[in-house]
């Protein structure tokens, strides 16, 4: 399962083997300076949305990878039994937000201590 931290003035994404096999990423590290802003989504895979580029999908159900729609490039990790999860919104990197899924988001918010 996918674990969003904070390490001093870094946010990572680490992902397990399957998951970076999945998504066709490894994990992803970027700069505290970098968020934007932390949100609690509350119907989280319907908040992926474009064209998979690369990664796995089934809509409504799960998506692991890449996503890119109009201008916007998201990398997500949503498993089938999460409903809720959290949106990193970013400036100034490759991603323009992640997209996780969590079983308590507001704890994993509350947890990066941003």
């Amino acid at each position: 399962m996918a674990e969003l931290v904070r390490e001093d003035d870094t946010l990572v994404l680490k992902l397990s083997t399957v998951e970076k096999a999945e998504g066709v990423h490894g994990d992803i590290q970027v700069p505290i300076s970098s968020v934007e802003a932390v949100a609690v989504v509350d119907d989280i895979i319907h908040a992926v949305h474009g064209i998979k580029m690369p990664g796995s999908r089934l809509p409504g159900v799960f998506a692991m990878g890449t996503f890119m729609s109009g201008k916007e490039t998201i990398f997500a990790i949503i498993h089938h039994q999460n409903k809720r999860g959290v949106r990193v919104t970013l400036h100034g990197e490759r991603f323009d937000a992640l997209l996780i899924g969590a079983d308590d988001p507001e704890k994993l918010v509350a947890s990066l201590r941003l």
